[in-house]
């Protein structure tokens, strides 16, 4: 006689409640404050790995509480680490790019004619708008930030220039032309989510972000005017003097950089757009700058393979100089895939405790408390960009910080007569330009791996990603450029007989 199977003993999970929701983002807060105030500027590489992972613990405990199994909350957890994996691909092609460019002579080449074009009195504002033009041009601020951000980053240690500002200037400049760009990633995610058009949203973006990025031009003319650059030009001269002794420098290093700008404003995908980019400095390298890589060669082996090897090290581990100049020696000393494994590591424990976070209801739950009470245009606005910052603090990623709130107040906007061109456009006031002045989200954990400057460092000097949010704030509470539904029109029947 066989035996009726037993009922499944898993309950049905229960929804969580506020204070489920806080308990874990109050432990990230504390512990992200103490591994700061312990670890300083090193917190990035370890202790604050930990705090997430601490954090994501007490997540996954109010999940098994609330009903949900380890099989379900590991299942979030994989789903959420495999959305970063893309980024963090990207991370690995970004280090060999900059090991081979540093090898052929790109960069050096880049610095050595921005020392000689670039007035310091103008740089702050000048590497701004660079990098927004680059970025608008191409679509994506982390290829102008491993571009020409780095650099810029050269050219500002030539002039003995603010490492910290100068990084400001480039995020500020990147993310206004990633923003305003047809070609970005996250200007297309917006009105997508949104349900507005592509062109409309970018129109409508105008009105926050051009005052945005004036503000932030004169301030940067104001530093750089504040500076004192009266022993620039010896200094520049001496960097160039050894840069030139270093390297062969001339125009024909700069076709990697072409080549890849070319392939990005034809669309083709980040990863094998940096990847052939970084495998063209490679050859590069062997062609223009045969003393330089015969000056790393490993004597016991034949110089092909020497030679390859060199190139192979500087894909993987980066390049190592000794120019008599501690500065240049540290700019150039870069790249290589094992440069970004902190980065990655940063990544995958924060995409980690966002995951679990969302899949056992707690960050739902969190932002519908936090929308009750909600009347005014402007409080909406308001919500919508603080729980995009919110949503970036906690999930690490600027992809979700667009789609959750999007998704979650779409017809919150619709119901309050609110165009949903109020909705996409805050989604990137608040969600895509805030992403790099977190530490360990996505976007800032890349900038500050790519520009070797702390988030920390740069953060108050990101003037364009800070005024933009507090910007689109005021324009909501004061009633300016805040499109309205308008009301079915109703269709008057003749009944006359």
């Amino acid at each position: 006689m066989s035996s009726s199977p037993s009922p499944s003993t898993e309950r049905e999970p229960t929804s969580p409640s506020l204070i489920d929701a806080l308990i874990p983002i109050v432990m990230l807060v504390i512990f992200m404050g103490s591994a700061v105030y312990l670890y300083g500027e090193d917190s990035s590489y370890g202790p604050n790995q930990i705090a997430l992972l601490l954090a994501m613990g007490a997540a996954a405990i109010i999940g098994l509480k609330n009903g949900y199994s380890w099989k379900a909350i590991e299942a979030g957890l994989v789903k959420g680490i495999s959305m970063s994996l893309g980024a963090c691909m990207i991370l690995f092609v970004v280090g060999s790019l900059i090991g081979t460019w540093m090898l052929s002579g790109t960069v050096p080449t880049l610095i050595y004619y921005g020392l000689s074009l670039l007035n310091p009195s103008f740089f702050y504002a000048a590497a701004s708008l660079i990098c927004a033009v680059v970025a608008m041009s191409i679509g994506s601020s982390w290829t102008t930030a491993a571009t020409v951000g780095v650099a810029l980053i050269g050219v500002a240690t030539g002039m003995e220039m603010s490492l910290a500002i100068t990084a400001g200037a480039v995020v500020s400049g990147a993310y206004f032309g990633d923003k305003l760009s047809p070609l970005s990633e996250t200007t297309n995610l917006a009105p997508a989510i949104a349900g507005t058009d592509l062109f409309e949203h970018i129109k409508y973006m105008l009105w926050t972000t051009i005052p945005s990025f004036i503000i932030s031009l004169v301030l940067f003319v104001i530093l750089g005017f504040s500076e004192d650059v009266s022993q620039v030009s010896s200094s520049i001269e001496t960097m160039q003097n050894t840069l030139a002794s270093q390297f062969d420098l001339g125009w024909y290093l700069l076709i990697p950089l072409v080549l890849l700008l070319t392939l990005a404003i034809r669309k083709m995908p980040a990863f094998p757009a940096i990847a052939i980019g970084a495998l063209t400095g490679g050859v590069w390298a062997l062609l223009f700058q045969g003393e330089l890589v015969a000056s790393m060669l490993d004597n016991d082996k034949a110089e092909f393979v020497q030679n390859l090897m060199v190139v192979w090290t500087a894909l993987f581990d980066g390049v190592s100089f000794e120019t008599g100049d501690a500065s240049l020696d540290k700019l150039l000393s870069r790249g290589g895939m094992s440069s970004m494994l902190n980065t990655v590591w940063l990544i995958i424990c924060a995409m980690s405790f966002g995951a679990v976070l969302e899949k056992v209801g707690l960050l739902k739950a969190a932002v519908s408390a936090f929308l009750k009470g909600a009347t005014s245009a402007g409080d909406m606005i308001t919500r919508t960009i603080l729980t995009c910052i919110g949503t970036n603090l906690i999930t690490a990623d600027q992809y979700i910080s667009i789609v959750m709130p999007g998704r979650m107040y779409k017809e919150e906007f619709e119901k309050r007569g609110l165009h949903q061109l109020n909705l996409s456009r805050s989604l990137e006031d608040g969600g895509t330009l805030t992403s790099p002045l977190i530490p360990w989200n996505t976007c800032g954990a890349y900038m500050s791996g790519v520009l070797g400057v702390s988030v920390l460092d740069y953060l108050f000097y990101a003037f364009f990603n800070l005024i933009n949010p507090v910007l689109a704030v005021i324009y909501a509470f004061l009633g300016i450029k805040i499109l309205r539904l308008e009301p079915p029109k109703v269709k008057i029947i003749n009944t006359e007989v």
